[in-house]
Protein backbone atom coordinates (compact mmCIF):
# COMPACT_ATOMS: atom_id res chain seq x y z
CA UNK A 1 0.00 0.00 0.00
CA UNK A 2 1.14 3.53 -0.97
CA UNK A 3 0.76 6.97 0.57
CA UNK A 4 -1.39 9.10 -1.60
CA UNK A 5 0.69 12.22 -3.48
CA UNK A 6 -1.64 15.42 -3.45
CA UNK A 7 -1.54 17.72 -6.01
CA UNK A 8 0.23 21.12 -4.37
CA UNK A 9 -2.79 23.09 -5.63
CA UNK A 10 -4.90 21.13 -3.00
CA UNK A 11 -2.44 20.35 0.43
CA UNK A 12 -2.03 23.20 2.84
CA UNK A 13 1.45 21.43 3.43
CA UNK A 14 2.69 22.21 0.14
CA UNK A 15 0.83 25.58 -0.06
CA UNK A 16 2.67 26.50 3.48
CA UNK A 17 6.23 25.34 1.66
CA UNK A 18 6.05 27.05 -1.37
CA UNK A 19 4.55 30.22 0.72
CA UNK A 20 7.77 30.02 2.99
CA UNK A 21 10.00 29.89 0.20
CA UNK A 22 8.27 33.23 -1.25
CA UNK A 23 9.01 35.40 2.07
CA UNK A 24 12.57 33.92 2.00
CA UNK A 25 12.93 35.60 -1.27
CA UNK A 26 11.31 38.63 -0.01
CA UNK A 27 13.89 38.49 2.49
CA UNK A 28 16.82 38.55 -0.28
CA UNK A 29 17.37 35.22 0.92
CA UNK A 30 19.32 32.44 -0.82
CA UNK A 31 17.81 28.99 0.30
CA UNK A 32 20.45 26.20 -0.30
CA UNK A 33 19.29 22.37 -0.98
CA UNK A 34 21.23 18.89 -1.24
CA UNK A 35 20.65 15.54 -2.47
CA UNK A 36 22.24 12.46 -1.03
CA UNK A 37 21.46 9.22 -2.34
CA UNK A 38 22.35 6.39 -0.55
CA UNK A 39 23.73 2.75 -1.14
CA UNK A 40 24.90 2.94 -5.53
CA UNK A 41 26.83 0.26 -6.14
CA UNK A 42 25.91 -0.72 -10.39
CA UNK A 43 23.92 1.52 -13.19
CA UNK A 44 20.83 -0.10 -13.23
CA UNK A 45 16.77 1.99 -14.21
CA UNK A 46 16.56 2.98 -10.90
CA UNK A 47 19.47 4.95 -10.37
CA UNK A 48 18.91 6.11 -14.55
CA UNK A 49 15.45 7.68 -13.07
CA UNK A 50 17.04 9.61 -10.58
CA UNK A 51 20.43 10.94 -12.34
CA UNK A 52 17.51 12.10 -15.41
CA UNK A 53 15.51 13.31 -13.01
CA UNK A 54 18.23 15.20 -11.37
CA UNK A 55 19.65 16.35 -14.59
CA UNK A 56 16.37 17.98 -15.72
CA UNK A 57 16.59 20.08 -12.52
CA UNK A 58 19.81 21.11 -12.63
CA UNK A 59 20.66 19.08 -9.28
CA UNK A 60 23.74 17.93 -8.10
CA UNK A 61 23.41 15.05 -6.22
CA UNK A 62 25.85 12.98 -3.84
CA UNK A 63 26.16 9.31 -4.42
CA UNK A 64 26.89 7.35 -1.74
CA UNK A 65 28.50 4.19 -3.47
CA UNK A 66 29.62 1.18 -1.05
CA UNK A 67 32.84 0.48 -1.94
CA UNK A 68 33.81 -3.01 -2.26
CA UNK A 69 30.12 -3.58 -4.40
CA UNK A 70 31.06 -0.61 -6.76
CA UNK A 71 31.32 -1.70 -10.38
CA UNK A 72 33.83 -0.09 -13.32
CA UNK A 73 30.46 -0.23 -14.79
CA UNK A 74 28.85 3.07 -12.00
CA UNK A 75 32.01 4.99 -12.82
CA UNK A 76 31.24 4.70 -16.54
CA UNK A 77 27.30 5.85 -15.73
CA UNK A 78 28.01 8.97 -13.90
CA UNK A 79 27.77 12.70 -15.65
CA UNK A 80 29.94 15.51 -14.53
CA UNK A 81 27.75 16.98 -12.03
CA UNK A 82 27.02 13.71 -9.47
CA UNK A 83 29.54 13.34 -6.77
CA UNK A 84 30.61 10.36 -4.54
CA UNK A 85 31.06 9.51 -1.05
CA UNK A 86 32.25 6.88 0.60
CA UNK A 87 28.80 4.51 2.07
CA UNK A 88 31.27 2.54 4.74
CA UNK A 89 32.99 -1.08 3.75
CA UNK A 90 30.80 -3.64 2.56
CA UNK A 91 27.50 -2.36 3.90
CA UNK A 92 27.60 -5.59 6.45
CA UNK A 93 25.75 -5.86 9.65
CA UNK A 94 28.33 -6.31 12.40
CA UNK A 95 25.73 -5.72 15.45
CA UNK A 96 24.84 -8.06 17.64
CA UNK A 97 21.12 -9.65 19.02
CA UNK A 98 19.00 -6.86 19.98
CA UNK A 99 21.21 -4.40 18.30
CA UNK A 100 20.71 -1.80 15.82
CA UNK A 101 22.37 -2.62 12.07
CA UNK A 102 25.64 -1.07 12.12
CA UNK A 103 28.84 -1.99 9.97
CA UNK A 104 31.21 1.49 12.08
CA UNK A 105 30.00 0.50 15.41
CA UNK A 106 31.62 -0.44 18.33
CA UNK A 107 31.63 -4.07 18.19
CA UNK A 108 34.91 -4.33 16.54
CA UNK A 109 38.46 -2.66 17.02
CA UNK A 110 38.47 0.64 15.64
CA UNK A 111 41.79 0.43 13.89
CA UNK A 112 40.29 -2.77 12.16
CA UNK A 113 37.33 -0.74 10.70
CA UNK A 114 39.36 2.26 9.74
CA UNK A 115 41.73 -0.54 8.20
CA UNK A 116 38.55 -1.27 6.00
CA UNK A 117 37.61 2.24 5.31
CA UNK A 118 40.85 3.25 4.28
CA UNK A 119 40.89 0.26 1.29
CA UNK A 120 37.74 1.62 0.65
CA UNK A 121 38.61 5.11 -0.30
CA UNK A 122 41.15 4.08 -1.96
CA UNK A 123 38.98 1.67 -4.10
CA UNK A 124 36.96 4.84 -4.84
CA UNK A 125 40.01 6.96 -6.04
CA UNK A 126 40.48 4.54 -8.36
CA UNK A 127 37.26 4.19 -9.56
CA UNK A 128 35.65 7.40 -9.43
CA UNK A 129 38.21 10.19 -9.99
CA UNK A 130 36.39 12.56 -10.93
CA UNK A 131 33.44 12.33 -9.06
CA UNK A 132 35.01 11.63 -5.42
CA UNK A 133 34.30 13.96 -2.72
CA UNK A 134 36.65 13.04 0.77
CA UNK A 135 32.94 12.42 2.33
CA UNK A 136 31.70 9.47 4.89
CA UNK A 137 28.34 7.87 4.96
CA UNK A 138 28.13 5.26 8.08
CA UNK A 139 25.89 2.46 6.66
CA UNK A 140 22.81 3.03 8.59
CA UNK A 141 23.72 6.29 9.69
CA UNK A 142 25.31 4.65 12.74
CA UNK A 143 29.21 5.42 13.32
CA UNK A 144 31.43 5.04 16.79
CA UNK A 145 32.68 7.89 17.93
CA UNK A 146 36.06 6.36 17.96
CA UNK A 147 35.76 5.21 14.04
CA UNK A 148 34.93 9.53 13.84
CA UNK A 149 38.02 10.39 15.79
CA UNK A 150 39.80 8.25 13.12
CA UNK A 151 38.22 9.35 10.06
CA UNK A 152 40.84 12.23 9.04
CA UNK A 153 44.03 10.09 9.08
CA UNK A 154 42.93 8.07 6.59
CA UNK A 155 42.03 11.23 4.68
CA UNK A 156 37.87 11.39 5.10
CA UNK A 157 37.11 15.80 5.79
CA UNK A 158 33.40 15.27 6.66
CA UNK A 159 30.66 13.22 7.85
CA UNK A 160 26.98 12.90 6.59
CA UNK A 161 24.23 10.86 8.75
CA UNK A 162 20.93 11.41 9.75
CA UNK A 163 19.40 12.19 13.01
CA UNK A 164 21.20 13.43 15.67
CA UNK A 165 24.98 12.70 15.06
CA UNK A 166 28.39 14.23 16.55
CA UNK A 167 31.80 14.29 15.19
CA UNK A 168 34.23 16.93 17.11
CA UNK A 169 36.68 15.51 14.86
CA UNK A 170 34.52 16.62 11.35
CA UNK A 171 32.39 19.07 9.98
CA UNK A 172 28.30 17.04 9.76
CA UNK A 173 26.09 17.69 7.04
CA UNK A 174 23.25 15.90 7.37
CA UNK A 175 19.61 15.69 5.74
CA UNK A 176 16.74 16.99 6.87
CA UNK A 177 13.93 14.47 5.55
CA UNK A 178 14.01 10.73 4.33
CA UNK A 179 10.56 10.24 2.98
CA UNK A 180 10.90 6.31 2.83
CA UNK A 181 8.79 4.93 6.16
CA UNK A 182 11.42 2.39 6.64
CA UNK A 183 9.45 0.93 9.51
CA UNK A 184 6.15 1.03 7.94
CA UNK A 185 5.12 0.52 4.76
CA UNK A 186 8.25 1.19 3.02
CA UNK A 187 6.44 3.96 0.93
CA UNK A 188 6.44 7.34 1.24
CA UNK A 189 6.58 8.77 5.10
CA UNK A 190 3.21 11.08 6.30
CA UNK A 191 3.40 13.66 3.22
CA UNK A 192 2.57 16.09 4.94
CA UNK A 193 4.87 15.65 7.45
CA UNK A 194 7.46 16.14 5.14
CA UNK A 195 6.43 19.26 3.61
CA UNK A 196 5.77 20.61 7.38
CA UNK A 197 9.60 19.56 8.05
CA UNK A 198 10.47 21.26 4.42
CA UNK A 199 9.16 24.30 5.51
CA UNK A 200 10.22 24.62 8.85
CA UNK A 201 13.96 24.03 7.45
CA UNK A 202 12.83 27.22 4.77
CA UNK A 203 11.99 29.19 7.90
CA UNK A 204 14.66 28.99 9.71
CA UNK A 205 16.61 32.18 8.93
CA UNK A 206 20.15 30.68 8.55
CA UNK A 207 22.45 29.65 6.12
CA UNK A 208 22.45 25.57 7.03
CA UNK A 209 21.41 23.84 3.69
CA UNK A 210 18.31 21.96 3.33
CA UNK A 211 18.89 17.97 2.69
CA UNK A 212 17.11 15.46 1.56
CA UNK A 213 18.17 12.16 1.53
CA UNK A 214 17.12 9.26 -0.89
CA UNK A 215 17.39 5.65 -1.62
CA UNK A 216 16.87 4.94 -5.37
CA UNK A 217 16.60 1.19 -5.13
CA UNK A 218 13.56 1.39 -3.08
CA UNK A 219 11.42 4.19 -4.01
CA UNK A 220 7.94 3.34 -5.13
CA UNK A 221 5.60 5.82 -7.66
CA UNK A 222 4.61 8.11 -4.81
CA UNK A 223 8.23 8.48 -3.38
CA UNK A 224 9.35 9.24 -6.93
CA UNK A 225 6.38 11.69 -7.53
CA UNK A 226 7.02 13.52 -4.14
CA UNK A 227 10.75 14.26 -5.16
CA UNK A 228 10.31 15.31 -7.97
CA UNK A 229 7.21 17.63 -6.80
CA UNK A 230 10.63 18.92 -4.22
CA UNK A 231 12.65 19.46 -7.20
CA UNK A 232 9.67 21.70 -9.38
CA UNK A 233 8.79 23.29 -5.96
CA UNK A 234 12.44 24.50 -5.52
CA UNK A 235 12.54 25.75 -9.47
CA UNK A 236 12.18 29.17 -7.78
CA UNK A 237 14.28 32.24 -7.32
CA UNK A 238 14.77 31.85 -3.83
CA UNK A 239 16.32 28.44 -4.17
CA UNK A 240 19.26 26.97 -5.49
CA UNK A 241 20.62 23.32 -5.39
CA UNK A 242 23.94 22.41 -4.43
CA UNK A 243 26.49 19.80 -4.06
CA UNK A 244 28.43 19.05 -0.88
CA UNK A 245 31.83 20.57 -1.78
CA UNK A 246 30.03 23.76 -2.47
CA UNK A 247 29.07 23.64 2.06
CA UNK A 248 32.05 22.40 3.01
CA UNK A 249 35.77 23.30 1.28
CA UNK A 250 37.94 21.25 0.66
CA UNK A 251 36.26 17.90 0.29
CA UNK A 252 36.86 17.32 -3.50
CA UNK A 253 39.41 14.76 -3.48
CA UNK A 254 43.35 16.05 -3.27
CA UNK A 255 42.67 19.90 -2.74
CA UNK A 256 44.47 21.29 -0.56
CA UNK A 257 42.81 22.26 2.85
Amino acid sequence: MTSPVTSPATSPAKLAFRRTLDLAHDRGQSLRFWLRDDDATHPGPALKRLLDLCAAHRVPPVLAVIPARASADLAAALPAPVRVAQHGWAHENHAGPGEKKQELGPQRPAPLVLAELARGLERLRGLFPDHLIDLMVPPWNRIAPEVVTGLPGIGIRALSAFGKVSATALPVLNPDIDPIDWHGTRSLHDADGLWQALAQAAARQDDRPIGILTHHLDHDAAIWAFLEEVMTLTDHPACRWVAPDDIIPGLITGSPD
